[in-house]
């Protein structure tokens, strides 16, 4: 049993302060604002948040930051040289690689990842011994990191749409196909939960699964997250509408792939009816700004969604930069950007994005508050660093940045303290793991 004694913490959608939260091992069990610390409380300077949720993450893209902008070009142009990094990974540098990005993303704040998993099988398509070699790599390197992971197994077995419909998988993509939906429910069925690990299904896209295999991913997925990429692009649209003659949301919808267990993430270009099918739906949206606008994706219609119905979640998606705090403030300054409207989005409901909404689409509805019987996930941000000082403790998610968070405790685990991650130094881990894979000719 711990007690940490908070200057401030997130209670109830806003801050309090003093405020004594008290765990036994990965439970809060009370929690008292307005207290005096006691002997043996641990303090936590600063705002304590609930932990961070990073609810879409591509471990593997990781190896591409500060690797790609010497070329312009587009989000097709980028993808080639991601499917070039795909080309050299294995289960043991995958293992490398993702430990080392999952640790980032604990030194930003957060407690769990959503890992978008495609890069399923060897060169050519070839299964590993394990078909899910991969995948247990990543469940592997997030115990190692301190965070709790869902694995979002995805299906993806065409190589593209086009007018006349679907392309074969070529190349590289052959190692994230399974040869139908059936073989990938059959694969995806030899997963398994344990504590802090859960299993969830994704659709990368319309592009990938043929309409008349959507539902056999939603049955495999029955009581389970299920993710997809949606309408990221403009191209998507164009050849849905051209090959399909509806909008990938409406296609979705046809196939009853929409609801409360589903999350969106990008949804980036859609029509106001998308956005009705979302919200009425209950369907959840993640926003991944930082790479929406590195991919130059374009700004997604955010604050219409949260008003049609859909939760909103954040994610860093191919970790351009890792830090939640900023993604999240992002989706209201994109939302600026493109209304010429401020306070498009409330902080709290920036907040609740970065935590409970973040949480709850990747199956831990139990994280993401600071509650009796809520999972014992603290962040405790610094609020006297040049970025925070000065700043009122409700709108922090508007300054501060993953560089603030000095504390981070997950599961009742301390992961992060002072600074510092259990694993000793992440920027030497991260260099060991992306030297070597782009060293090979």
């Amino acid at each position: 049993m711990t007690t940490y004694w908070c200057e401030r913490a997130w209670l109830d959608g806003g801050p309090r302060e003093r405020v004594r939260v008290t765990t036994d091992g990965d439970r809060i069990t009370g929690v008292a604002a307005g207290a005096d610390p006691e002997p043996g409380d641990v303090r936590l300077p600063g705002i304590v948040l609930p932990g961070f949720a990073n609810a879409h993450s591509h471990a593997f893209h990781r190896a591409l930051r500060g690797r790609t902008h010497d070329r312009g070009g587009t989000f097709w142009t980028w993808r080639e040289r991601m499917y070039a990094l795909a080309a050299r990974l294995d289960p043991d540098r995958y293992l490398a690689l993702a430990r080392a990005a999952y640790a980032e993303m604990a030194l930003a704040g957060v407690t769990c990842v959503g890992e978008f998993h495609y890069l399923h099988h060897d060169r050519g398509g070839a299964r590993y011994a394990d078909p899910n070699a991969m995948g247990r790599a990543l469940v592997q390197a997030a115990a190692d990191a301190g965070v709790r992971i869902t694995l979002l197994d995805t299906c993806y077995v065409a190589g593209g749409l086009g007018a006349s419909g679907h392309l074969p998988l070529d190349g590289v993509q052959l190692r994230f196909g399974d040869g139908d939906a059936h073989a990938w429910a059959e694969r995806f069925g030899e997963l398994t939960d344990t504590d802090r690990a859960r299993v969830g299904a994704a659709v990368h896209s319309v592009r990938a699964v043929p309409a008349g295999q959507l539902p056999v991913v939603a049955h495999a997925a029955a009581g389970r997250p299920l993710h997809l990429h949606l309408s990221e692009q403009p191209r998507e649209n164009e050849a849905c509408r051209a090959f399909y003659g509806c909008t990938p949301t409406a296609l979705l919808a046809e196939q009853g792939l929409l609801g409360p267990s589903t999350t969106a993430v990008h949804a980036t270009h859609l029509t106001d009816h998308d956005v009705e099918l979302l919200g009425g739906s209950g369907t959840t949206v993640c926003a991944c700004p930082g790479t929406e606008a590195d991919l130059a994706d374009g700004i997604g219609p955010f604050r219409a969604l949260r008003h049609a119905g859909s939760p909103l979640a954040v994610g860093s998606d191919q970790h351009a930069a890792v830090d939640l705090l900023a993604e999240a403030r992002l989706v209201e300054l994109h939302e600026r950007l493109a209304s010429g409207e401020r306070g498009r989005i409330a902080p709290g409901a920036l907040v609740d994005a970065l935590t409970a909404h973040g949480h709850a689409c990747l199956g831990w509805p139990d994280a993401g508050r600071i509650a009796p019987g809520a999972r014992a996930d603290l962040v405790a941000v610094r609020l006297d660093s040049p970025r925070t000082a000065g700043v009122a403790p409700e709108q922090v998610v508007m300054a501060a940045s993953a560089a603030d968070v000095h504390t981070v405790v997950a599961d009742g685990r301390l992961v992060v303290d002072a600074g510092e991650h259990v694993l000793g130094d992440v920027g030497r881990l991260l260099a060991d793991a992306v030297d070597p894979i782009w060293e090979e000719q």
